[in-house]
Protein backbone atom coordinates (compact mmCIF):
# COMPACT_ATOMS: atom_id res chain seq x y z
CA UNK A 1 0.00 0.00 0.00
CA UNK A 2 1.59 3.83 -1.00
CA UNK A 3 1.29 6.42 1.34
CA UNK A 4 -1.35 8.65 0.52
CA UNK A 5 -1.09 12.22 2.30
CA UNK A 6 -4.02 12.94 4.90
CA UNK A 7 -6.63 14.97 4.09
CA UNK A 8 -5.92 17.71 6.39
CA UNK A 9 -2.10 17.64 4.68
CA UNK A 10 -3.33 18.10 0.95
CA UNK A 11 -5.83 21.36 2.60
CA UNK A 12 -2.49 22.60 3.98
CA UNK A 13 -0.55 22.05 0.71
CA UNK A 14 -3.39 23.59 -1.27
CA UNK A 15 -3.70 26.67 1.04
CA UNK A 16 -0.09 27.21 1.13
CA UNK A 17 0.28 27.46 -2.76
CA UNK A 18 -2.51 30.11 -3.00
CA UNK A 19 -0.18 32.46 -0.92
CA UNK A 20 1.76 32.90 -3.62
CA UNK A 21 4.33 36.28 -3.32
CA UNK A 22 3.28 37.00 -6.99
CA UNK A 23 -0.41 37.21 -6.61
CA UNK A 24 -0.39 41.40 -6.18
CA UNK A 25 1.13 41.41 -9.53
CA UNK A 26 -1.47 39.84 -10.91
CA UNK A 27 -4.10 42.56 -9.19
CA UNK A 28 -1.78 45.10 -11.04
CA UNK A 29 -1.47 44.01 -13.69
CA UNK A 30 -5.83 43.87 -13.71
CA UNK A 31 -5.57 47.50 -12.79
CA UNK A 32 -3.57 48.54 -15.40
CA UNK A 33 -5.20 46.70 -18.44
CA UNK A 34 -8.72 48.28 -17.06
CA UNK A 35 -7.25 51.75 -17.28
CA UNK A 36 -4.93 51.14 -20.35
CA UNK A 37 -7.24 49.88 -22.59
CA UNK A 38 -10.39 51.80 -21.86
CA UNK A 39 -8.18 54.93 -22.21
CA UNK A 40 -6.93 53.46 -25.95
CA UNK A 41 -10.79 53.29 -26.43
CA UNK A 42 -11.63 56.98 -25.67
CA UNK A 43 -8.75 58.11 -27.60
CA UNK A 44 -9.70 56.22 -30.57
CA UNK A 45 -13.68 57.50 -30.45
CA UNK A 46 -12.33 60.55 -29.63
CA UNK A 47 -10.61 61.29 -32.63
CA UNK A 48 -12.54 59.46 -34.45
CA UNK A 49 -15.67 61.60 -33.40
CA UNK A 50 -13.65 64.81 -33.74
CA UNK A 51 -12.75 64.40 -37.55
CA UNK A 52 -16.48 64.41 -38.15
CA UNK A 53 -17.01 67.04 -36.10
CA UNK A 54 -14.53 69.13 -37.93
CA UNK A 55 -15.60 67.84 -41.35
CA UNK A 56 -19.40 68.51 -40.59
CA UNK A 57 -18.65 71.91 -38.98
CA UNK A 58 -17.58 73.63 -42.42
CA UNK A 59 -20.83 73.45 -43.65
CA UNK A 60 -23.04 73.73 -40.73
CA UNK A 61 -21.07 75.48 -37.87
CA UNK A 62 -24.50 76.10 -35.74
CA UNK A 63 -24.42 72.44 -35.18
CA UNK A 64 -21.62 71.86 -33.52
CA UNK A 65 -22.43 71.42 -29.84
CA UNK A 66 -25.11 69.48 -30.52
CA UNK A 67 -22.57 67.09 -32.68
CA UNK A 68 -19.93 67.33 -29.42
CA UNK A 69 -22.01 64.28 -27.64
CA UNK A 70 -20.12 61.53 -28.87
CA UNK A 71 -16.77 63.05 -27.86
CA UNK A 72 -17.86 63.76 -24.29
CA UNK A 73 -19.51 59.68 -24.44
CA UNK A 74 -16.27 58.73 -25.64
CA UNK A 75 -14.63 60.44 -22.75
CA UNK A 76 -17.00 59.00 -20.08
CA UNK A 77 -15.30 55.14 -21.39
CA UNK A 78 -12.04 56.04 -20.02
CA UNK A 79 -13.75 56.80 -16.38
CA UNK A 80 -15.36 53.68 -15.87
CA UNK A 81 -11.57 51.87 -16.85
CA UNK A 82 -10.33 54.80 -13.93
CA UNK A 83 -13.13 53.78 -11.41
CA UNK A 84 -12.59 50.13 -12.13
CA UNK A 85 -8.72 51.14 -11.12
CA UNK A 86 -9.17 52.85 -8.08
CA UNK A 87 -11.36 50.71 -6.69
CA UNK A 88 -9.37 47.40 -7.67
CA UNK A 89 -6.12 48.99 -6.04
CA UNK A 90 -7.46 49.63 -3.24
CA UNK A 91 -8.07 46.00 -2.75
CA UNK A 92 -4.80 44.61 -3.72
CA UNK A 93 -2.66 44.08 -0.91
CA UNK A 94 0.92 42.39 -0.30
CA UNK A 95 1.11 38.70 -1.31
CA UNK A 96 0.57 36.32 2.11
CA UNK A 97 -2.61 35.04 3.58
CA UNK A 98 -4.83 38.15 3.50
CA UNK A 99 -3.97 38.56 -0.89
CA UNK A 100 -4.17 34.95 -2.27
CA UNK A 101 -3.40 34.16 -6.00
CA UNK A 102 -6.76 33.62 -6.80
CA UNK A 103 -7.60 37.26 -6.01
CA UNK A 104 -4.88 38.33 -8.27
CA UNK A 105 -6.19 36.45 -11.00
CA UNK A 106 -9.44 37.67 -10.43
CA UNK A 107 -8.45 41.26 -10.21
CA UNK A 108 -6.68 40.93 -13.43
CA UNK A 109 -9.88 39.29 -15.07
CA UNK A 110 -11.80 42.06 -14.25
CA UNK A 111 -9.24 44.61 -15.39
CA UNK A 112 -9.25 42.84 -19.01
CA UNK A 113 -13.07 42.78 -19.08
CA UNK A 114 -13.47 46.41 -18.45
CA UNK A 115 -10.61 47.59 -20.58
CA UNK A 116 -11.54 45.21 -23.51
CA UNK A 117 -15.24 46.07 -23.14
CA UNK A 118 -14.34 49.72 -22.92
CA UNK A 119 -12.12 49.24 -26.14
CA UNK A 120 -14.87 47.78 -27.68
CA UNK A 121 -17.27 50.65 -26.45
CA UNK A 122 -14.57 53.30 -27.39
CA UNK A 123 -14.31 51.70 -31.19
CA UNK A 124 -18.52 51.35 -31.44
CA UNK A 125 -18.83 55.11 -30.17
CA UNK A 126 -15.82 56.82 -32.57
CA UNK A 127 -17.41 55.20 -35.78
CA UNK A 128 -21.17 55.61 -34.80
CA UNK A 129 -20.36 59.08 -34.06
CA UNK A 130 -18.14 59.90 -36.53
CA UNK A 131 -20.93 58.61 -38.95
CA UNK A 132 -23.86 60.42 -37.13
CA UNK A 133 -22.51 63.80 -37.00
CA UNK A 134 -22.32 63.98 -40.84
CA UNK A 135 -25.58 62.44 -41.15
CA UNK A 136 -26.53 65.06 -39.03
CA UNK A 137 -25.44 67.88 -40.94
CA UNK A 138 -27.35 66.18 -43.64
CA UNK A 139 -30.30 65.83 -41.71
CA UNK A 140 -30.69 67.75 -38.37
CA UNK A 141 -33.76 65.29 -37.39
CA UNK A 142 -31.72 62.52 -36.99
CA UNK A 143 -29.71 64.04 -33.46
CA UNK A 144 -32.41 61.59 -31.72
CA UNK A 145 -31.54 58.95 -33.61
CA UNK A 146 -27.94 59.04 -33.28
CA UNK A 147 -28.00 59.68 -29.36
CA UNK A 148 -29.67 56.07 -29.16
CA UNK A 149 -27.20 54.47 -31.20
CA UNK A 150 -24.55 56.09 -29.22
CA UNK A 151 -26.06 55.12 -25.92
CA UNK A 152 -26.08 51.07 -27.06
CA UNK A 153 -22.30 51.40 -27.90
CA UNK A 154 -21.65 53.52 -24.70
CA UNK A 155 -23.27 50.49 -22.72
CA UNK A 156 -20.81 48.18 -23.62
CA UNK A 157 -18.65 49.76 -21.43
CA UNK A 158 -20.47 50.35 -18.53
CA UNK A 159 -21.70 46.15 -18.46
CA UNK A 160 -17.45 45.48 -18.52
CA UNK A 161 -17.39 48.37 -15.66
CA UNK A 162 -20.27 46.40 -13.57
CA UNK A 163 -18.59 42.67 -14.36
CA UNK A 164 -15.09 43.83 -13.27
CA UNK A 165 -16.40 45.19 -10.21
CA UNK A 166 -17.98 42.34 -9.48
CA UNK A 167 -14.76 40.07 -9.77
CA UNK A 168 -12.51 42.73 -8.74
CA UNK A 169 -13.74 42.63 -5.13
CA UNK A 170 -15.13 39.35 -4.65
Amino acid sequence: MTDQPSEEALVAYIQQNEQAMYGPFFGSLGVSAAMMFTAAGSAYGTAKSGTGIASMAVSRPDLVMKAIIPVVMAGIVAIYGLVVAVIVSGKINSGGKEYTINQGFSQFAGGLVCGLCGLGAGYAIGIAGDAGVRALSQQPRFFVGMILILIFAEVLGLYGMIVALILGTS
